[in-house]
């Protein structure tokens, strides 16, 4: 996960790879190792895969990959891991599956495969997701699992283009929605896309997936340097997600916490 030795002030926090252009040097190299993990989830998310081993090979990757960058004398000792570990989450569950060895499961044909997964340069990190429809012979997706693979990856394309200097985070809600009813598909509730900070991916500024009565977001401009992470659910039903009993093995490290790992 993202490491951080030290607390760091609010002038540090904020400042943008257009105060500091090396920082974008850094956001693009943790791109890159993520870029190359992404890739490798989806080459090994077939039937007959198991999730644990998948997860375990993807992470092992990034935490190799990363030592080959910033790998001068002046950057070596630069913090770099995984930012967010390799997840894949099956069919109904939504997100952030990445089991124990003993709770794993098994990739079956047809299977819609979510992976998330990042890394990160000296804190600044680059998490990338994809939906994958397991199939030993790259079978073609139709009928409604394609209206929700579609509408989940149209809706994060129009996301993207209403994330502009001066526009707000409710034009992006709304182009989600507008895409999501092409699709006769529905946005899931309770999801949040985050502004990142260093050794932060989930800022205050966000935007959300659905707005209903009582899940709103402050509405806010976006601003020249912002760094947001997009995280678009589309659903066939009513996007309304429950609590699984599944046991939750992705924590998020507290920068003011010392911990005994």
């Amino acid at each position: 996960m993202v490491e951080a030795n030290q607390q760091y002030s609010d002038e540090e926090v904020e400042q943008t790879f257009i105060e500091k252009p090396d920082i974008l040097d850094k956001f693009k190299g943790a791109g890159k190792i993520t870029d190359i993990a992404i890739k490798k989830a989806i080459e090994l998310c077939v039937p007959g895969a198991d999730v644990y081993k998948i997860s375990t090979e993807v992470n092992n990757i990034i935490e190799e990959e990363v030592k080959k960058v910033f790998s001068n004398k002046k950057s070596k000792n630069m913090e770099r891991g995984i930012a967010f570990p390799c997840t894949i989450s099956v069919d109904n569950i939504m997100g952030h599956f990445s089991p124990l060895a003993d709770e794993s499961g098994i990739i079956e044909e047809g299977d819609v495969c979510k992976i998330v997964v990042g890394s990160h340069f000296d804190g600044y990190s680059a998490n990338t997701a994809h939906t994958h429809v397991a199939s030993k012979d790259n079978a073609k997706v139709t009928g409604r699992k394609a209206d929700v693979v579609l509408a989940a990856y149209n809706s994060y394309l129009a996301a993207q283009r209403a994330i502009r200097e001066a526009s707000t985070n409710t034009e992006v809600t709304e182009a989600i929605a507008a895409v999501c009813k092409e699709f006769e598909c529905e946005p899931v509730e309770g999801v949040l896309s985050h502004k990142l900070k260093r050794h932060l991916i989930d800022g205050n500024d966000s935007i959300i997936n659905k707005e209903t009565p009582t899940q709103r977001v402050e509405e806010f401009e976006f601003t020249a340097g912002d760094v947001f992470y997009l995280d678009v659910f589309a659903s066939t039903g009513e996007g309304k997600p429950k609590e699984s009993e599944l046991r939750c093995t992705v924590y998020k490290r507290e920068l003011d916490v010392a911990y005994n790992l």
